[in-house]
């Protein structure tokens, strides 16, 4: 009995490879630095920078003072709201609130402000424009 043994794709050196080759004029991997250096690029980075920068040092500044808060304010925190709950457990509640809140908020930002424009960024590399 034998057995034929069909491979897709094409021989690179020894090695089969089942990736088409690159279009004519198109070298395989695309010159990062340039993509880097292109002012699309530079513009998707600002603006990632402008809503990621400011939005984890609120983050950090309202969970510093939740830290502060119970270090040096402990009396503040044990005040009772309702029952055996006080302030410290609620603010601290409100961190992972916080947490969930702004995770929310980033994957709406980015799907209609930033994966647009990455996302046609992506392409003019694939096409070999960029």
């Amino acid at each position: 009995m034998s057995c034929a043994l069909t491979v897709i794709g094409h021989v690179r050196g020894g090695t089969v490879s089942t990736e088409t080759p690159p279009p004519e004029g198109r070298t395989a991997e695309p010159d990062w630095e340039t993509v880097q250096a292109s002012p699309e690029f530079q513009a998707l980075r600002s603006r990632l920078r402008r809503f990621v920068f400011p939005v984890a040092a609120g983050f950090l500044l309202w969970y510093l003072l939740y830290v502060l808060l119970a270090s040096y304010a402990p009396s503040f925190m044990a005040i009772p709201v309702w029952g055996a709950i006080n302030l410290g457990l609620i603010l601290g509640l409100l961190q992972f609130v916080s947490t969930f809140a702004i995770t929310t908020w980033y994957v709406r930002w980015a799907d209609k402000k930033f994966d647009p424009h990455a996302t046609a960024i992506r392409e003019e590399i694939e096409r070999g424009r960029l």
